[in-house]
């Protein structure tokens, strides 16, 4: 088994739907400590890519080495919470005890107001449940973190202080992330790929 940090090498990825290729031999190497922004138009293939990595779908063909040894977090296209739920609590579920909730509430109040961290995730707005889900991600146990498109709905400043906080929050893990903006990837400091 792959000692967790391993790089991951994803060899001639194929995927096809009703036989129109989506992904074709893409073939890429994602090592520890590294940041990959993931560009390609809209139906190009990202999100299947994630799902392959995922183990949500499997490919046509090609392989993938390095996975096992992995602890993945995501951040999907959906936020996913559990919307009767606070924040907090939603960030408690997947962090165990590894933060107190003075701990957890500190870190979101980097992101939130003061009150919203006694309002269930239903009466927040869709830049908050974004927001959510990015901390839910970075938060969880993980080697591995996928993104995709997680700064959509948040205004600018907002999209500066959450990349603060990934940078933080993935020092030394793989982190994959797909933007539709090239600034992200200076940003991020993130090493641009192309599917």
């Amino acid at each position: 088994m792959k000692k967790s940090g391993d790089e991951i090498i994803i060899d001639k990825l194929c995927k096809f739907y009703g036989g129109n290729a989506v992904i074709r031999d893409f073939s890429l190497t994602l090592k520890p400590g590294r940041t990959y922004c993931l560009m390609a138009p809209s139906g190009a293939g990202k999100t299947t890519l994630f799902r392959i990595l995922l183990g949500l779908e499997p490919p046509d063909s090609g392989t993938i080495r390095g996975l096992s040894g992995h602890q993945i977090s995501a951040v999907f296209q959906e936020d996913r919470l559990l919307e009767g739920y606070t924040a907090l609590q939603n960030l408690r579920l997947v962090t165990g005890r590894q933060y107190t909730n003075t701990e957890l509430a500190n870190i979101l109040l980097t992101l939130f107001p003061e009150d919203a961290l006694k309002k269930p995730i239903c009466e927040f707005s869709g830049g908050m449940k974004r927001r959510t889900a990015i901390l839910r991600a970075l938060l969880a146990p993980s080697s591995f973190l996928i993104m995709d498109e997680p700064f959509t709905g948040l205004d600018y400043e907002t999209r500066l202080k959450t990349i603060g906080l990934i940078k933080e929050y993935t020092k030394g893990k793989i982190f994959l992330i797909s933007t539709h903006l090239e600034e992200d990837v200076s940003l991020l400091e993130a090493r641009l790929i192309h599917l």
